[in-house]
Protein backbone atom coordinates (compact mmCIF):
# COMPACT_ATOMS: atom_id res chain seq x y z
CA UNK A 1 0.00 0.00 0.00
CA UNK A 2 2.89 1.99 0.51
CA UNK A 3 3.77 2.38 -3.30
CA UNK A 4 1.29 4.53 -4.52
CA UNK A 5 2.00 6.66 -2.06
CA UNK A 6 5.80 6.73 -3.02
CA UNK A 7 5.11 7.77 -6.52
CA UNK A 8 2.41 10.08 -5.65
CA UNK A 9 5.29 12.07 -3.84
CA UNK A 10 7.19 11.86 -6.74
CA UNK A 11 4.75 13.02 -9.08
CA UNK A 12 3.99 15.64 -6.92
CA UNK A 13 8.03 16.46 -6.97
CA UNK A 14 8.59 16.20 -10.59
CA UNK A 15 5.74 18.59 -11.42
CA UNK A 16 6.91 21.42 -9.04
CA UNK A 17 9.96 21.23 -10.54
CA UNK A 18 8.58 21.37 -13.93
CA UNK A 19 6.74 24.37 -12.93
CA UNK A 20 9.45 26.28 -11.24
CA UNK A 21 11.52 25.50 -14.67
CA UNK A 22 8.46 27.23 -16.80
CA UNK A 23 8.41 29.87 -14.32
CA UNK A 24 12.13 30.57 -14.82
CA UNK A 25 12.28 30.75 -18.03
CA UNK A 26 9.37 33.28 -17.97
CA UNK A 27 11.66 34.74 -15.47
CA UNK A 28 14.79 34.89 -17.87
CA UNK A 29 12.64 36.28 -20.67
CA UNK A 30 11.39 38.89 -18.99
CA UNK A 31 14.87 40.02 -16.63
CA UNK A 32 17.71 38.47 -18.48
CA UNK A 33 20.02 35.74 -17.03
CA UNK A 34 22.50 37.99 -15.37
CA UNK A 35 18.91 39.76 -13.41
CA UNK A 36 16.92 36.96 -12.35
CA UNK A 37 17.43 35.63 -8.95
CA UNK A 38 15.69 32.57 -7.22
CA UNK A 39 13.08 35.05 -5.35
CA UNK A 40 12.19 36.44 -8.70
CA UNK A 41 11.29 32.38 -9.89
CA UNK A 42 9.80 31.96 -6.69
CA UNK A 43 7.12 35.19 -7.07
CA UNK A 44 6.75 34.30 -10.83
CA UNK A 45 5.74 30.52 -9.54
CA UNK A 46 3.63 31.74 -6.60
CA UNK A 47 5.96 29.58 -4.00
CA UNK A 48 8.28 30.86 -1.63
CA UNK A 49 11.75 31.42 -2.14
CA UNK A 50 12.71 28.28 0.08
CA UNK A 51 11.19 26.04 -1.65
CA UNK A 52 12.92 27.23 -5.21
CA UNK A 53 16.03 26.73 -2.89
CA UNK A 54 15.20 23.19 -1.88
CA UNK A 55 14.48 22.08 -5.22
CA UNK A 56 17.65 23.72 -6.78
CA UNK A 57 19.78 24.50 -4.29
CA UNK A 58 21.28 27.04 -6.56
CA UNK A 59 20.82 29.72 -9.19
CA UNK A 60 23.44 27.83 -11.36
CA UNK A 61 21.75 24.54 -11.11
CA UNK A 62 18.52 25.90 -11.49
CA UNK A 63 19.89 27.74 -15.02
CA UNK A 64 21.48 24.40 -15.85
CA UNK A 65 18.37 21.83 -14.95
CA UNK A 66 16.39 25.18 -16.99
CA UNK A 67 18.51 24.59 -20.02
CA UNK A 68 18.54 20.81 -19.79
CA UNK A 69 15.14 20.58 -19.91
CA UNK A 70 14.28 22.88 -22.86
CA UNK A 71 17.22 20.98 -24.91
CA UNK A 72 15.18 17.37 -23.81
CA UNK A 73 12.03 18.84 -25.06
CA UNK A 74 13.20 20.06 -28.25
CA UNK A 75 14.58 16.35 -29.00
CA UNK A 76 11.09 14.83 -27.29
CA UNK A 77 9.48 16.96 -29.92
CA UNK A 78 11.61 16.76 -33.16
CA UNK A 79 11.88 12.63 -32.78
CA UNK A 80 8.64 12.45 -32.01
CA UNK A 81 7.63 14.20 -35.87
CA UNK A 82 10.32 12.14 -37.24
CA UNK A 83 8.84 8.64 -35.76
CA UNK A 84 5.43 9.95 -36.94
CA UNK A 85 6.44 10.70 -40.73
CA UNK A 86 7.26 7.51 -41.41
CA UNK A 87 10.08 5.91 -44.09
CA UNK A 88 9.98 8.84 -47.00
CA UNK A 89 12.97 10.99 -46.49
CA UNK A 90 10.61 14.07 -47.64
CA UNK A 91 8.06 13.68 -45.26
CA UNK A 92 10.90 13.25 -42.96
CA UNK A 93 12.05 16.40 -43.53
CA UNK A 94 9.04 17.83 -44.00
CA UNK A 95 7.88 16.75 -40.48
CA UNK A 96 11.38 17.89 -39.02
CA UNK A 97 10.58 21.63 -40.61
CA UNK A 98 7.05 21.78 -39.23
CA UNK A 99 8.27 20.76 -35.66
CA UNK A 100 10.83 24.05 -35.60
CA UNK A 101 7.75 26.02 -35.99
CA UNK A 102 5.38 24.79 -33.97
CA UNK A 103 3.45 26.63 -30.96
CA UNK A 104 5.54 24.67 -28.27
CA UNK A 105 9.01 25.35 -30.05
CA UNK A 106 7.69 29.11 -30.79
CA UNK A 107 6.36 30.66 -27.81
CA UNK A 108 7.75 33.87 -26.94
CA UNK A 109 9.46 32.97 -23.36
CA UNK A 110 11.18 30.17 -24.95
CA UNK A 111 12.48 31.84 -27.63
CA UNK A 112 13.60 34.49 -25.44
CA UNK A 113 15.78 31.91 -22.81
CA UNK A 114 17.42 30.12 -26.16
CA UNK A 115 18.51 33.70 -26.97
CA UNK A 116 19.69 34.27 -23.48
CA UNK A 117 21.56 31.01 -23.65
CA UNK A 118 23.46 31.50 -26.80
CA UNK A 119 24.14 35.29 -26.20
CA UNK A 120 25.95 34.75 -23.19
CA UNK A 121 29.41 33.72 -23.97
CA UNK A 122 30.10 32.45 -19.93
CA UNK A 123 27.19 30.27 -20.82
CA UNK A 124 28.62 28.41 -23.57
CA UNK A 125 30.28 25.34 -21.42
CA UNK A 126 27.36 25.29 -19.68
CA UNK A 127 25.40 25.22 -22.89
CA UNK A 128 27.44 22.31 -24.84
CA UNK A 129 27.27 20.39 -20.89
CA UNK A 130 23.55 20.53 -21.15
CA UNK A 131 22.87 20.19 -25.04
CA UNK A 132 25.57 18.70 -26.53
CA UNK A 133 24.50 15.08 -26.77
CA UNK A 134 20.91 16.59 -27.90
CA UNK A 135 22.09 19.04 -30.28
CA UNK A 136 24.63 16.49 -31.85
CA UNK A 137 21.47 13.65 -32.24
CA UNK A 138 19.97 16.51 -33.93
CA UNK A 139 22.61 17.06 -36.65
CA UNK A 140 22.94 13.62 -37.15
CA UNK A 141 18.99 13.17 -37.60
CA UNK A 142 19.25 16.21 -40.12
CA UNK A 143 22.01 14.94 -41.95
CA UNK A 144 20.38 11.72 -42.30
CA UNK A 145 17.23 12.70 -43.52
CA UNK A 146 19.29 15.49 -46.12
CA UNK A 147 21.28 12.40 -47.07
CA UNK A 148 18.40 9.82 -48.29
CA UNK A 149 16.63 12.58 -49.48
CA UNK A 150 19.85 13.64 -51.75
CA UNK A 151 20.32 9.72 -52.90
CA UNK A 152 16.26 9.26 -53.40
CA UNK A 153 16.14 12.43 -55.31
CA UNK A 154 19.05 12.33 -57.27
CA UNK A 155 20.42 15.95 -56.44
CA UNK A 156 24.42 16.65 -56.46
CA UNK A 157 24.62 18.00 -52.85
CA UNK A 158 26.58 17.43 -49.86
CA UNK A 159 24.54 16.03 -47.14
CA UNK A 160 25.60 17.77 -44.23
CA UNK A 161 26.36 20.65 -46.21
CA UNK A 162 22.51 20.91 -47.35
CA UNK A 163 21.34 20.11 -43.62
CA UNK A 164 23.07 22.92 -42.58
CA UNK A 165 21.75 25.48 -44.67
CA UNK A 166 18.42 23.83 -43.24
CA UNK A 167 19.25 24.32 -39.71
CA UNK A 168 20.83 27.56 -39.69
CA UNK A 169 17.89 28.90 -41.24
CA UNK A 170 15.90 27.72 -39.22
CA UNK A 171 17.74 29.09 -36.19
CA UNK A 172 18.46 32.30 -38.09
CA UNK A 173 14.80 32.84 -38.26
CA UNK A 174 14.30 32.39 -34.47
CA UNK A 175 16.72 35.12 -33.93
CA UNK A 176 14.75 37.37 -36.36
CA UNK A 177 11.39 36.57 -35.01
CA UNK A 178 12.62 37.99 -31.63
CA UNK A 179 14.89 40.90 -32.58
CA UNK A 180 13.67 41.98 -36.35
CA UNK A 181 13.16 45.88 -36.64
CA UNK A 182 10.99 44.48 -39.27
CA UNK A 183 8.80 41.74 -37.47
CA UNK A 184 6.73 38.69 -39.67
CA UNK A 185 4.88 35.77 -38.44
CA UNK A 186 5.64 32.45 -37.25
CA UNK A 187 4.21 31.29 -40.56
CA UNK A 188 6.14 33.61 -43.01
CA UNK A 189 9.23 32.42 -41.34
CA UNK A 190 7.80 28.64 -42.04
CA UNK A 191 7.10 29.64 -45.64
CA UNK A 192 11.39 31.07 -45.59
CA UNK A 193 12.53 27.43 -44.48
CA UNK A 194 10.43 25.75 -46.84
CA UNK A 195 11.82 28.41 -49.78
CA UNK A 196 15.09 27.16 -48.34
CA UNK A 197 14.41 23.23 -48.77
CA UNK A 198 12.40 24.03 -52.10
CA UNK A 199 15.80 25.78 -52.88
CA UNK A 200 17.73 22.75 -52.54
CA UNK A 201 14.95 19.77 -53.21
CA UNK A 202 13.15 21.33 -55.97
CA UNK A 203 11.51 18.11 -56.73
CA UNK A 204 10.09 17.92 -53.79
CA UNK A 205 9.41 21.04 -51.88
CA UNK A 206 8.23 24.79 -53.06
CA UNK A 207 7.99 27.65 -50.58
CA UNK A 208 4.57 26.60 -49.18
CA UNK A 209 5.90 23.32 -48.61
CA UNK A 210 5.83 19.54 -49.59
CA UNK A 211 4.73 19.16 -52.98
CA UNK A 212 1.91 16.48 -53.25
CA UNK A 213 2.56 13.14 -55.50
Amino acid sequence: MDQPAQSGRKASRAFRREQLIEATIATIARKGLSQMTLTDVAVAAGVSHGLVNFHFQSKDRLLAETLRFMSDDHRKNWSAALAAAGPSPALCLNALILCEFNDVSQTPDRLTAWCAFWGEAQNRPLYLEQCGDNDRTYIEAFDGVCRRLISEGGYSLVPERAARILRLSIEGMWLELMFSAKPYSGTEALHTAFACAAALFPRHFTSEGLKAD
